[in-house]
């Protein structure tokens, strides 16, 4: 067992697809369900018997976030990494601002992409703590990129992940003292479902993005190295 790891956002897609790599290298994953419907983590749940604990997470609830990590504790008293996987994407249809925004959407997707992981992290960071390799995964987006910004629209979604961004530095400025290490993730544009529903015309498949976001939490731990980059290892412009 090569350690414990915390996946958010966990039924489908490039999460679901976390879940798998991590079972295969050895880890014991929690998984995040949010999705009761879903039924793929109990397909792969079959497989790792011993290996997957499927945890509901609704991480925009502050009670579901405290409930997932007592469920957890059942289990474990320490994780080795957290990755803040969950996101939604409503700009689909919001227009720039000569046209008409969807404001209450826009909240949503920041109740869940940039207060979500936040919630999840505060309820479990005395679990990863005690863990050994202490490394916190945000999922973000070159989206979020202020440097690199090419958007005329998609307010709510590039907005949320500009301050999940922020929220990265500000957790990594202090707990780099307890010896945890925050990264921000471009996972690339991932085939998902994102836009509810399944993406085909996205770049990345959901299994290579995993691949490189796995091995990127493989390196050495150096609390001064880059904390924003994409899934292959490149960084970006904050």
């Amino acid at each position: 067992m090569k350690g414990n790891v915390f996946i958010t956002g966990a039924d489908r897609g490039l999460g679901l697809a976390l879940v798998k790599q991590y079972l295969s290298e050895g880890y014991v994953v929690y998984a995040g369900s949010y999705l009761s419907f879903w039924h793929e983590l109990e397909q792969v749940k079959n497989a790792y018997a011993d290996n997957l604990t499927v945890i509901p997470l609704d991480v925009s609830s502050d009670q579901s976030a405290l409930e997932a990590k007592n469920i957890l504790l059942k289990h474990t008293d320490k994780l080795d990494i957290l990755i803040n996987n969950a996101g939604i994407y409503l700009d689909e249809h919001s227009g720039n601002i000569l046209e008409k925004l969807n404001f209450a959407e826009m909240l949503k997707m920041y109740d869940v992409n940039t207060l979500g992981p936040l919630r999840v992290t505060n309820a479990l960071v005395d679990v990863i703590l005690r863990g050994e390799k202490k490394l916190i995964v945000n999922i973000s987006s070159e989206a979020g990129s202020i440097g690199q910004c090419f958007r005329k629209k998609e307010y709510g979604y590039s907005m949320t992940k500009a301050a999940l961004n922020m929220q990265s530095v500000i957790l990594q400025n202090h707990l780099k003292e307890y010896g945890v290490k925050v990264l921000a993730i471009h996972p690339g544009w991932v085939r998902s479902y994102m836009l509810g529903r399944f993406n085909e015309n996205a770049t990345v498949d959901a299994e290579t993005s995993a691949l490189g976001i796995y091995k990127l939490t493989l390196e050495k731990v150096n609390m001064e190295d880059p904390m924003y980059m994409d899934y292959e290892g490149n960084n970006l412009p904050w």
